[in-house]
């Protein structure tokens, strides 16, 4: 089957340092990238755009960009760019997504939308048409979650997915909805069931990290996050799908990195996971 993906820029973040990288002390992380006064790092919203047979499917890492753009109260507020305006530089609208891969289900909202929904005026879902594709292990902790990560869920987007009638619960590694050319690996040391989602592409395989892989920096199997469920276990889930990167030769698309949006992976002498062949963004590639 003939495909290509592309990478969709959502409303960039600023978010803490200290929880972006864990345990790994400050003098280290904020050389590889700056905080500002207040602690807090600029960090990318990326989605990927799987292309094939006619279908437009999305791929996202967290559940925050389902929502739909709060209205301007006037015309001389801008509006920052966000998902929809960069489905727009495709020639995309999102009548035109026919489903949606959600690795995990957290939300962090921007300030503004967090206030319309503490207020009651939560914004629809966006793509109408679009089946919503997640983990049916991450569902149960989505619907059912812990004190440890319970801000990080916001239940106005769970129920209204649980009422969309158009949810797909995946527990294997294969999704019907999906067809061929897709498989999923499953991570619980970010969240219980993150989905991993790994595309067959004629150069070798692509896989969208998410949350267990955030950005270059965290190729390295010491940095985790303050986020992370289960750090340990997160280790061994890095190491075994950066092997299997390296062996099949494979890419890693990454949700967060402000800079680099693909890599391949390369392991030297010493056993670190090395990027190499970066892309900042990728339009329609399918090599």
């Amino acid at each position: 089957m003939n495909r290509c993906i592309s990478t969709l820029s959502g409303n960039s973040r600023k978010l803490d340092g200290g929880v972006m990288f864990g345990n790994t002390p400050r003098q280290l992380w904020a050389d590889w990238i700056t905080p500002d006064q207040d602690n807090l790092v600029d960090l990318a919203s990326r989605g990927l755009l799987v292309q094939q047979a006619g279908r437009n499917i999305l791929v996202l890492a967290g559940a925050g960009a389902l929502l739909a753009p709060l209205r301007r109260t006037c015309s001389c507020q801008k509006q920052p760019p966000g998902l929809l305006d960069s489905l727009a530089q495709h020639g995309l609208a999102e009548g035109d997504i026919s489903a949606v891969v959600l690795t995990h289900l957290h939300a962090q909202l921007t300030p503004e939308l967090c206030a319309a929904v503490e207020e009651g005026e939560t914004p629809r879902l966006l793509f109408p048409t679009a089946h919503y594709i997640t983990g049916e292990r991450h569902w149960s902790r989505a619907r059912h979650n812990h004190p440890h990560d319970r801000a990080l869920f916001v239940r106005q987007i769970v129920h209204r997915l649980e009422g969309s009638g158009r949810l797909v619960l995946v527990d294997g590694d294969r999704c019907n909805e999906l067809g061929e050319g897709w498989q999923f690996h499953y991570s619980d040391g970010y969240t219980p069931g993150q989905l991993i989602p790994e595309i067959a592409m004629p150069g070798g395989p692509v896989v969208f990290a998410g949350d267990l892989i955030p950005g270059t920096h965290w190729l390295r199997l010491d940095v985790t996050t303050a986020n992370d469920r289960n750090p340990e276990g997160l280790v061994g889930e890095k190491e075994r799908l950066l092997d299997h990167l390296v062996a099949s030769g494979g890419r890693l698309v990454f949700s967060s990195d402000p800079e680099v949006a693909m890599i391949k992976v390369m392991r030297d002498r010493q056993s670190r996971y090395l990027p190499f062949d970066p892309h900042p963004a990728l339009s329609r590639f399918d090599f």
